[in-house]
């Protein structure tokens, strides 16, 4: 008989969080319900639609939750996270990749025969035409200029630019013009409006409809209201936060709903823990931070370091009590996004409960 030892650490509904085997990411309940309210809400408000990040969850349920509380279609980054949301039943997908090669069209035309709400960016003749050449004599693909207003990444560089790509598209077979996507640059909303209404004002000159303006990003969430020539916004770190979005403003401490559990393993000096968590579990992301997360039972120490499975905290901070070999810790990551990819299941909770466990769908999915 084979011993199934992971059906034996699996957690179960009703477990308690406490007893389950680390590292592992914890998912409060009323922490992400709370999330997806409050910004829902905040488009409502304003009269934008909303269309969440998947990235961040990769979890079909979540982002029915999201649609539920009245999110329009969602949006992924590359064509499999896009088939693993169609496998569960969405429709409206916008993919804000640029998307090039036979291998990736193939899939590309699969999916957009399968569902009904496909869309695509590109900011480039070249990916335009590649498009073209693929699509012409198949289901028409929508296809939005991507726009780069400040966050220099990808995008055309000019409103001049996103006309001439948008009539460009347009004019091309196999293809219809869907509109303008950008992820600015945060805390420039009166830079991406001036980029997108001209944009949007110089193809109406040519004759043009811009049926969808798609503004983005979490770090410009609440700012969204102020570029009055955009139609959606986009964002995915909101669902659950992390450290990054607490020192930016966005949110508080508590709004946090993932915690990654740790065990402490070693206290090998007065000053020094070691956690079961390394770079494996909480990433080796700093955006900024010159540590590894927040350890919100001991707010003082310091994840100083990771190794593969290990992470050290260094404790001569610490001023109160220290934690044990044994104990175990919650830290908040500091970049959520990255710790949903790195493990199989999210488990939630409420009041400590395990409520349910959940499948990363869309885990590894990146190409």
């Amino acid at each position: 008989m084979t011993h199934d030892i992971a059906s034996e650490i699996s957690p179960k509904s009703g477990d308690r969080i406490e007893g389950l085997s680390t590292p592992r990411p914890i998912i409060d309940e009323e922490r992400l319900a709370a999330n997806i309210a409050r910004v829902q809400s905040y488009m409502d408000a304003h009269g934008l639609n909303f269309r969440p990040h998947i990235k961040t969850h990769k979890i079909p349920a979540v982002a029915r939750a999201q649609v539920a509380a009245g999110a329009k279609g969602i949006n992924c980054q590359k064509i499999t996270e896009a088939e693993a949301f169609a496998d569960a039943g969405f429709e409206d997908i916008l993919i804000t990749f640029n998307i090039l090669g036979p291998e990736k069209l193939v899939r590309l035309s699969a999916l957009n025969d399968r569902i009904s709400g496909l869309k695509v960016v590109a900011d480039s003749t070249v990916t335009v035409d590649g498009l073209s050449a693929w699509f012409a004599e198949r289901k028409p693909l929508t296809v939005l200029v991507e726009c780069d207003t400040g966050g220099a990444r990808c995008g055309v560089q000019s409103p001049e630019q996103a006309a001439a790509l948008g009539k460009h598209i347009a004019g091309k077979p196999g293809l219809t013009f869907g509109g303008l996507m950008s992820y600015p640059k945060p805390n420039n909303a009166e830079g991406t409006q001036a980029f997108l209404a001209d944009s949007v004002a110089l193809l109406k000159n040519e004759g043009i409809p811009c049926p969808v303006v798609s503004n983005g990003g979490t770090p410009s969430l609440f700012e969204a209201h102020l570029v009055t020539a955009a139609t959606e916004h986009r964002a995915g770190t909101y669902i659950y936060n992390d450290r990054s979005m607490v020192r930016a403003g966005h949110c508080r401490e508590e709004d946090c709903a993932m915690h990654i559990l740790a065990t402490v393993v070693s206290r090998p000096t007065e000053d020094r823990a070691v956690i079961d968590a390394g770079s494996k579990a909480l990433t080796s992301d700093l955006l900024g931070f010159a540590d590894f997360g927040h350890v919100v039972d001991y707010p003082e120490a310091i994840i100083k370091g990771l190794s593969e499975e290990h992470g050290v905290i260094d404790l001569s901070n610490c001023t109160g009590p220290r934690p044990q070999i044994g104990d175990k810790i919650r830290i908040i990551p500091n970049h959520t996004c990255v710790v949903s990819n790195l493990f199989d299941q999210m488990v939630f909770h409420r009041d400590g409960v395990v409520t349910r466990v959940e499948d990363v769908a869309a885990r590894g999915l990146v190409w």
